[in-house]
């Protein structure tokens, strides 16, 4: 028996910057999408990563730090409430 988990993309999506910090800041693990490659963003406890396709990790102090990193020409703040959310505690 195969069982398939189905979430509607509109509930998975940040709908604003602070509630994406406050993820982030609970030990959130996120995977999004944005222009076709895949970025993994995280918390270990003492830094805030983000994860690119090319395998470059790069840390950040805290979670607005973490939103001035540039993906493409844009930067993560601009983009948080558009990109797709692959996943994420809810």
């Amino acid at each position: 028996m195969n069982t398939e988990l189905w979430c509607d993309p509109e509930a998975m999506r940040f709908k604003t910057i602070s509630e994406f910090k406050d993820s982030l800041r609970r030990g959130g693990e996120i995977v999004i999408e944005w222009n076709g490659n895949t970025y993994g963003i995280f918390n270990n406890g003492q830094k805030f990563f983000i994860v690119t396709p090319s395998i470059h990790t790069t840390f950040f102090d805290t979670p607005d730090e973490l939103l001035e990193y540039r993906i493409g020409d844009e930067r993560l703040r601009d983009i948080i409430t558009q990109v797709d959310v692959n996943d994420r505690a809810l």
